[in-house]
């Protein structure tokens, strides 16, 4: 009743005060979301990251006139970033004013031109080895959710919000169909042996694989949270993490001597490159054990003497 009355004794605010401002920033993002080009041409993953850092921008910086923005100030705003956040705030700021020249609320694009900075490669997520999956499954018999997890990651190559959604329906004639939220690909997979053998002996009953206690589906970070609880009772490092099985399953297709347009049709990457980066270090062993027995192999023809090849196995 007192918030009542204090309520009472406030002027009404006038219609249209807590609108966005035609021409601005807050006007122009708002259109933005509601463009075909935000809706169908962006992948659920990119729609989500990019209205995060929209949002944000908005906040700070939407009751400014759009057509005032300038170079030189999306310039600055991206040196007080690091480089990953950097790149991403470019992507989605740049597709906003792209989409405002295309509807003549700018005449210029002030995105072009500038640059991305180059982003150190580090190498990414850490990728679990044999022993690390071997000291996992150890720890966690077939049966279990942790063991389901695991094999899921590992078997489909999958990121875990893809892994998440997977259930039942999704498998026909030992193919299971997966469709990814970050690229919008849609997969077609041959379910692996282990991966059936684990799926028969774990109880799921519910339209995911991968539930909660209370037998709800897992929001990705909730997911990641229960899977480091799963990795520290195998007594694995802090950097042994779900997206880590996916590195480690790319890498033992290239260690076989998958093409990557092979490993593309598992892990449904957009582009070559990325494979590349996710599998260079195996490549790498595999075509200079390769060369060093070529290399032998012609000394030997040289000499007319056999100098002891040298064993091309892992």
């Amino acid at each position: 009743m007192a918030a009542y009355q204090a309520a009472l004794g406030t002027s009404p605010l006038a219609i249209g005060t807590q609108r966005s401002r035609p021409g601005s920033v807050s006007a122009a993002i708002a259109a933005y979301y509601l463009s075909t080009d935000f809706r169908d041409g962006l992948a659920q993953g990119t729609r989500y990251m990019r209205r995060t850092i929209l949002e944000r921008f908005r906040q700070q910086h939407g009751e400014k006139a759009l057509g005032t923005l300038p170079q030189q100030f999306i310039a600055i705003m991206m040196g007080k970033m690091t480089p990953h956040v950097a790149r991403n705030w470019l992507k989605a700021v740049r597709g906003l004013c792209q989409f405002c020249v295309a509807q003549g609320m700018l005449k210029a694009d002030p995105t072009q031109g500038l640059k991305a900075p180059r982003i150190r490669d580090t190498g990414g997520h850490h990728t679990w080895t044999e022993s690390e999956v071997k000291q996992y499954e150890t720890a966690h018999p077939i049966g279990s959710k942790a063991r389901l997890a695991l094999a899921l990651g590992l078997y489909t190559a999958q990121r875990r919000g893809d892994v998440v959604r997977m259930g039942c329906q999704h498998i026909s004639e030992g193919v299971i169909k997966v469709r990814q939220q970050k690229t919008g690909a849609t997969l077609r997979i041959p379910i692996h042996p282990v991966l059936k053998a684990v799926l028969e002996a774990t109880p799921t009953g519910h339209l995911a694989f991968l539930t909660t206690r209370t037998g709800k589906s897992y929001g990705a970070n909730d997911f990641s949270e229960q899977f480091r609880i799963w990795c520290d009772a195998a007594g694995l490092p802090q950097h042994c993490v779900f997206h880590g099985l996916r590195k480690a399953a790319l890498t033992r297709l290239a260690d076989i001597g998958c093409t990557v347009h092979e490993i593309r049709a598992i892990g449904g990457h957009t582009s070559l490159r990325e494979i590349e980066r996710y599998t260079r270090a195996a490549e790498q062993e595999r075509l200079a054990r390769q060369a060093m027995a070529r290399l032998e192999t012609e000394a030997e023809r040289a000499s007319g003497k056999p100098s002891g090849k040298l064993s091309t196995g892992r």
